[in-house]
């Protein structure tokens, strides 16, 4: 199949689910800065389960996803992040370049964190293959554009056990200057986030640096503590 006979298909299918009166509040939820078909997530998913299997192939997967990112209404760049997301075993360090084009591209936190899960995948995936893959994500905390950067600082989300607990500390103090409220956010995420792992690492280097974090950052990042 090619890319834009999937594309259309999922056009069609998610025209058939359109509602226009929740459509106006997804909008509104979002400050007005998109357009929205109207289809809430569960809705959403099951409709692409509904669609034809397509082939193991990066360049393909990749293709349709620029390809939706292209559409005016969001739900098209939702799907383009499930397709990312159910096929990150394909995915190489050198497909990230496209997918943090998608991810500048009329950047907010819906799309940004969707694709950073995925990101994070890819980047693991590599790192256990014995590739030295964080070292862009390093590249990726100096990017001007924030929402670059806090795919950077929570690319590590999940890890778990396998955090790599000094990047964390770093990328967190790295960025604790920082003003803009969603890499605020971004900090605490991560740590909290560590926290199911390792609670009292979390508690101790907060606590340390508490003349650095905001109270925004301190706050959420202890809440479960």
């Amino acid at each position: 199949m090619k890319p834009q006979d999937y594309v259309n298909l999922i056009c069609t299918e998610l025209q058939k689910h359109a509602d226009s009166h929740r459509a106006l509040g997804m909008k509104a939820y979002m400050r007005n800065q998109f357009e929205f078909l109207g289809i809430q997530t569960p809705a959403r998913r099951s409709i692409f389960k509904t669609l034809p299997k397509l082939p193991k192939d990066a360049k393909l997967i990749l293709q349709i996803a620029h390809e939706l990112w292209e559409k005016p209404e969001r739900e098209f760049r939702y799907v383009a992040c499930d397709l990312l997301a159910k096929n990150v075993k394909l995915f190489k360090l050198d497909d990230l370049t496209l997918i943090k084009k998608l991810l500048q591209k009329d950047a907010w936190w819906d799309t940004v964190d969707s694709l950073s899960g995925a990101i994070g995948n890819i980047v693991l995936n590599e790192k256990l293959k014995g590739q030295n893959s964080q070292t862009l994500m390093d590249q990726w905390l100096l990017d001007s554009d924030f929402w670059v950067r806090r795919s950077a600082m929570i690319h590590q989300l999940g890890w778990r056990d396998k955090t790599d607990i000094k990047r964390l500390q770093h990328y967190a103090l790295q960025l604790s200057g920082e003003s803009e409220f969603f890499i605020r956010k971004a900090i605490a995420w991560a740590l909290r986030d560590y926290a199911w792992q390792n609670p009292e690492f979390v508690r101790t280097f907060v606590n340390q640096n508490v003349s650095v974090f905001s109270n925004l950052t301190i706050r959420e990042a202890t809440k479960n503590l």
